[in-house]
């Protein structure tokens, strides 16, 4: 029952788990500098996010890729369109007044 995962860093090319990816169940894509939170998402990873789905894909491995980084109401719908299905959204939630509205949203917005 214990599944393998990678997590990249933002400056982490996907040529460095091309040759595991078949042995992995999931990709954690850091879309901020790992450090504190509140940061702001770095727009070109939805690039990288979209080329692991694509890369996938064409192997036909149903891998989760998960998003961890300023993932907030403005912009999980672009993540979860470019192939992320699993989201990490600290401050995006916490720093808003009405949790469980906000997760409600979040939730509307990815489907």
């Amino acid at each position: 029952g214990i599944r393998a995962g990678v997590a990249l860093n933002p400056s982490t090319h996907l040529s460095a788990i091309e040759y595991i990816l078949d042995d992995i169940d999931m990709v954690l894509i850091m879309t901020v500098n790992p450090g504190f939170s509140g940061q702001k998402f770095i727009e070109n990873m939805l690039y990288k996010i979209e080329s692991l789905r694509d890369m996938a894909d064409k192997r036909g491995i149903d891998l989760e890729i998960e998003v961890d980084g300023g993932v907030n109401l403005e912009n999980i719908s672009k993540i979860a369109a470019a192939g992320a299905n699993t989201f990490v959204a600290g401050s995006g939630i916490f720093g808003t007044q009405d949790y469980k509205e906000t997760i409600r949203i979040m939730h509307e917005r990815i489907r």
